[in-house]
C-alpha cells in the first residue's frame, strides 16, 4: 500500500465510493466520511496526508470544516471537490486556506494528478523544513527595512514608531503563516515586478488558472501593516498589467 492516506469527506455515496475505488487502484489508503462532523472526527483519528472535501454537506458544511482544520493545521493539503463552481465560492475557499479546488463533474485522472501534485509539494515542504531545522540558525534570518525588523522564520515583526516631540515606541505584531510565505517571496525578489499567478503559485501552490482576489487581499494587509499611507504605497506597489513589486529602498 502507498505511504499516503487520503480522507474523503463527501456525502454523495456513489461519488465517495468511486473516488475510493479509483484511489485504491492507485495504491492509496482511503478513509471515507459522510458529513462534516464525521469528517472532523476521522481527521483527528487517522491523521491523513491529504483531505478531499465537499462543500455542501449535512451537519456541517465544507467551509466550516476547512476553517476548523486550518485553526490547528495550516500545512495539511486540502482539495475541495464541489458542484459550487462560482468565483465567489472559490475565493472564499482559497481565503480560508484551501490548496486546490476542482469542480464537479470531474475527471478521475485529473483528480489523481492534482492529488499527486499536492502530495509532492507537501512532501518537499516537510523535507525542506526538516533540513532547515537541522541546520544552525543563519545570520540572515531577519530582514530589516524602513522602521521594521521581520523575523523570516517566525513571522514576528518589530517596528519603531516615532512621533514629533515624543520618544520612540517599539511595537510588535505577528504575521500569519500564509502572510509570512508571501512576504518571503517578496524579500527574495526585491525590486522585481511579480505576476499575480507567479506569486500565487510560489507562495501557496495555486494553479495558474486560479481565479481569485486572495492575493489582492493580502497586499491590502501588507499595506496596512507596513505603509504610512496605504492609499499611496511606498513599498508594496501595483504594476499595471503585471501584478506587484516590493521595493524596500528609500
Amino acid at each position: 500500500m502507498s505511504q499516503f492516506h487520503i480522507l474523503v469527506i463527501e456525502d454523495e455515496f456513489h461519488i465517495a465510493e468511486g473516488i475510493k475505488l479509483h484511489l485504491q487502484l492507485k495504491n492509496y489508503q482511503v478513509t471515507l466520511a459522510r458529513d462534516g462532523v464525521e469528517g472532523l472526527e476521522k481527521w483527528d483519528q487517522v491523521n491523513p496526508d491529504l483531505i478531499i472535501l465537499d462543500i455542501m454537506m449535512p451537519k456541517m458544511d465544507g467551509h466550516k470544516v476547512l476553517s476548523l482544520i486550518r485553526q490547528k493545521d495550516e500545512k495539511l493539503p486540502v482539495l475541495i471537490l464541489s458542484a459550487k463552481d462560482g468565483v465567489k465560492d472559490k475565493i472564499k475557499a482559497f481565503s480560508q486556506g484551501v490548496d486546490d479546488y476542482l469542480s464537479k463533474p470531474f475527471d478521475a485522472d485529473e483528480l489523481h494528478l492534482r492529488i499527486e501534485r499536492l502530495l509532492v509539494k507537501s512532501s518537499w515542504f516537510l523535507q525542506n523544513q526538516k533540513e532547515n531545522n537541522d541546520q544552525p540558525e543563519q545570520v540572515d534570518s531577519h530582514f530589516e527595512f524602513a522602521d521594521f525588523k521581520v523575523d523570516l522564520r517566525s513571522g514576528q515583526v518589530e517596528s519603531e514608531s516615532k512621533s514629533e516631540g515624543k520618544s520612540s515606541e517599539r511595537k510588535q505584531f505577528q504575521l500569519t503563516e500564509q502572510e509570512l510565505k508571501l512576504f518571503q517571496i517578496f524579500v527574495r525578489h526585491q525590486g522585481i515586478p511579480m505576476a499575480r499567478t507567479d506569486l500565487l503559485t510560489m507562495a501557496w501552490g495555486y494553479t495558474d488558472d486560479t481565479e481569485t482576489r486572495t492575493l489582492d487581499n493580502f497586499i491590502v494587509r501588507f499595506r496596512r501593516y507596513f505603509e504610512v499611507d496605504s492609499k499611496r504605497p511606498r513599498f508594496f506597489k501595483s504594476v499595471r498589467s503585471i501584478g506587484y513589486v516590493f521595493d524596500p529602498r528609500d
